[in-house]
């Protein structure tokens, strides 16, 4: 159809040519109210927003002198946290002079990986910050 034929057409209705397909030759035009399509795709846009989960950054928090028991029950709980898609960060405190061995702390946060590496993947390796160590686990 010509368009200006359908443009006639449009206009009778009180409707808006709106073009569906521009890549097909020839292109492929739609008689719609154009407003009310993009109220529609709003709706539909928002809906899925919605539906979608959103990531949380949970935490753990272990000591240097925390036991090797502790660690596995922490490990535990952060195997939940990547199972249901949520990054863990994991905090290694040092109190008082135990800031001396942050080698042996780094350590620590590698073998707390290393029972973690089937579901998780290391975003950010054990670095400092002030009298912490922070680790962030990501999920497979």
């Amino acid at each position: 159809m010509a368009i200006e034929k359908a443009l006639n057409i449009a206009k009778e209705k009180n409707l808006d040519l709106c073009e569906v397909a521009p890549n097909v030759n020839p292109p492929v035009c739609k008689i719609m109210d154009y407003g009310k399509y993009q109220y529609h795709q709003k709706k539909i846009e928002t809906k899925h927003r919605k539906m979608q989960k959103k990531t949380e950054v949970k935490g753990v928090r272990i000591g240097f002198k925390t036991g090797e028991h502790d660690l596995k029950v922490k490990a535990k709980q952060a195997r939940k946290f990547l199972e249901a898609k949520n990054a863990v960060k994991v905090s290694l405190i040092f109190k008082g002079r135990e800031a001396v061995y942050k080698n042996l702390a780094k350590e620590k946060l590698m073998d707390f990986y290393k029972n973690l590496e089937n579901v998780c993947t290391l975003e950010t390796p054990p670095k400092g910050q002030g009298n912490t160590l922070i680790m962030i686990l990501t999920p497979k």
